[in-house]
């Protein structure tokens, strides 16, 4: 078993399927939350995406607002809200209000990844913005230092994360924050000793704050578990296709089902980004995924692993989900803070 004391959570995208409507996407997300709360995960993060047809998750606070309604313990996040997007007024107002409906649960996840497409981005207003600085005057919103005072007041404090690749990992040395990071940073398909060296230097940096008083990382990626590799391994499959096109077309599409993944027929360069995506996750029989957690989790001191899978078939999801709550050894309500 993995070390139960280790945060357990789930990151969901609210991801599109073909052939569904958008809408049915929001709600398998808001029905994955409240399993994620029986099963004895700790948090449930969601995303911000804009204009992206394979992604419904566009509003993070009003999604929330949602699983607020419908959980009572398991703690709720964002993952992240985009600052290029937004005022930083206008984020910590949304987030305060949140705490009104799950007080004591709130986390608020911040990044600066730009928007997916030049349209999409024109559409947002996006320009330069001084990233640490917005960071900091959310939190001085938040905390009641800023010059305005925030209304609606926050029902306790709200926890910032910083979703961090590269820079983003200096800022929250600087500001005393914890992190959450993933793809290239943990090595799982590559060399991993770039991404040890930036956690390290982040570690090292690190400057105490009042809401974080040592570093804190947490890593995402995609976990599938099944009965069999094979199985688990179809189960990667589409996401894979859907990043392979993306990177290929410039479209991130909906997912397909197993069956027509396999039956499509793709250039050798999305063959190429195929695999390397299915490579940058762990996927297997719950003893392999336990194993493979309990190297990557000791390589990167991580306190919180952020499941962010995805595929077509939700049942066989849900399945994972609850198998994977199994290796942490999560059968009651998951804990406070």
């Amino acid at each position: 078993m993995v070390d139960p004391a280790l945060r357990l959570s789930l990151l969901d995208r609210s991801r599109t399927r073909a052939g569904e409507p958008d809408a049915a996407a929001l709600r398998a997300s808001l029905a994955r939350a409240v399993r994620a709360e029986q099963l004895g995960f700790d948090r449930f993060w969601v995303a911000e995406h804009h204009g992206v047809p394979g992604v419904a998750g566009a509003a993070p606070a009003v999604l929330l607002a949602a699983v607020a309604g419908r959980t009572t313990a398991i703690r709720l996040g964002s993952a992240g809200v985009m600052l290029p997007h937004h005022q930083p007024l206008v984020v910590a107002e949304q987030f305060a209000a949140l705490t009104a409906f799950a007080p004591g649960r709130v986390d608020l996840g911040l990044g600066r990844s730009p928007a997916f497409t030049a349209p999409v981005r024109r559409a947002l207003r996006e320009t330069d913005r001084d990233f640490p600085a917005d960071l900091a005057e959310v939190r001085a919103f938040l905390t009641g230092t800023a010059e305005i005072t925030l209304h609606p007041q926050p029902a306790g404090p709200v926890p910032l994360h910083v979703l961090a690749t590269g820079r983003g990992l200096e800022v929250a040395a600087a500001l005393g924050l914890p992190v959450l990071v993933g793809g290239p940073l943990l090595g799982v398909a590559g060399d991993p000793e770039p991404g040890l060296e930036a956690l390290a230097r982040y570690r090292r940096t690190f400057r105490p704050s009042p809401q974080q008083p040592g570093p804190r990382v947490a890593i995402s990626l995609d976990v599938l578990v099944a009965d069999t590799a094979a199985e688990a391994a179809d189960l990667l499959l589409p996401e894979a296709e859907a990043m392979a096109r993306a990177r290929t077309t410039g479209t991130f599409p909906a997912l397909e089902p197993v069956a027509a993944v396999r039956a499509a027929v793709r250039t050798p360069r999305q063959q190429q980004y195929l695999d390397a995506t299915a490579a940058a996750a762990i996927a297997g029989t719950p003893a392999q995924v336990e194993r493979r957690l309990a190297e990557l989790l000791d390589r990167t001191g991580a306190a919180e692993l952020v499941a962010s899978s995805s595929t077509f078939d939700r049942a066989a999801l849900a399945a994972s989900d609850a198998a994977l709550a199994a290796l942490f050894g999560r059968t009651i309500a998951p804990r406070r803070g």
